[in-house]
This record gives C-alpha cells, sequence and structure tokens, in this order.
C-alpha cells in the first residue's frame, strides 16, 4: 500500500515551454494525514493567467487553486496548518494578505510572508504554498 498519494502529477517542459525544464512534479502530495500543496499562483489548471499585473486578483486564483487541490486530497481550507507566502514586491503585501485573509477566516494557521526577487515567470507576482492535516474522523462537507 502506498504511503502517500501524488495529484494532478505533471512535467516542467509541458507546463514552462519557454524555459529547458524535464522535471516530474506534482500539485500536492497527500501523506497519511499530511498534505502539501506546491506553490499556487494565478493561473488556473488549464495554464492561463489570471490577473496580469494584479496581485489581488492572482491571489484569489492561487486561493481557488489551494482549495481544489485540498478537495482532490480529502481536505479542505479549514485543516490548512501553514501557508508561505511569496511576493516579488513588499507594496503587494495588503492586498495579497487581504485577499488570502478571505478565504482562510476563522483558519488560524502559522503564516510565513517572503519578499523575494522574482518567481519561475516574470507576469507571476505572487505564490502561495500550504500545508493541511486530515482529522482522523472528519469526512468531506461534515462541519
Amino acid at each position: 500500500m502506498p504511503t502517500h498519494t501524488r495529484i494532478r502529477m505533471f512535467n516542467t517542459k509541458d507546463t514552462y515551454p519557454n524555459q529547458s525544464l524535464d522535471n516530474d512534479l506534482c500539485q500536492a502530495v497527500r501523506a497519511g494525514n499530511t498534505v502539501y500543496v506546491r506553490g499556487q499562483i494565478g493561473t488556473d489548471f488549464s495554464g492561463k493567467l489570471v490577473g496580469l499585473g494584479d496581485p489581488r486578483a492572482q491571489a484569489e486564483q492561487a486561493m481557488k487553486n489551494v482549495k481544489q487541490l485540498l478537495e482532490e486530497a480529502g481536505s479542505d481550507l479549514s485543516h490548512i496548518v501553514k501557508t508561505t507566502t511569496y511576493l516579488i514586491d513588499p507594496r503587494y503585501r495588503e492586498p495579497v494578505y487581504q485577499e488570502v485573509g478571505k478565504w482562510l477566516r476563522g483558519v488560524f494557521p502559522i503564516s510565513t510572508g517572503l519578499v523575494i526577487s522574482g518567481l519561475g515567470q516574470p507576469e507571476w507576482l505572487m505564490e502561495i504554498d500550504v500545508i493541511a492535516v486530515i482529522p482522523d474522523d472528519w469526512q468531506p462537507g461534515k462541519v
């Protein structure tokens, strides 16, 4: 029996055709009762960038992705225990954190925020990755 489940596997040569990459990755991994979600950006799962030049809109799309990936892993936003947010400009902190805060109201995760010099593509303004748990007695849709 596998110790973990890989969710939405992909290869970087398909995801980043403008770069010479060839890595096998996935969007999330469920290992036991822990879910690790890869850094999510303002691109939907079909590869379309949402919110060119708009950090709040990119954060909204990133959180839609996080929500969907957690649900596919058998969890949900309420079980997030840690977030890490990456910004390419400190001026994006308020719009990004305000948007993320809407999605995580009442969750109270621990959070790390970083300002970095750049992300994988120049149009990406922010990225967020999360770690969530799945309580032993939890069932999707159960409050």
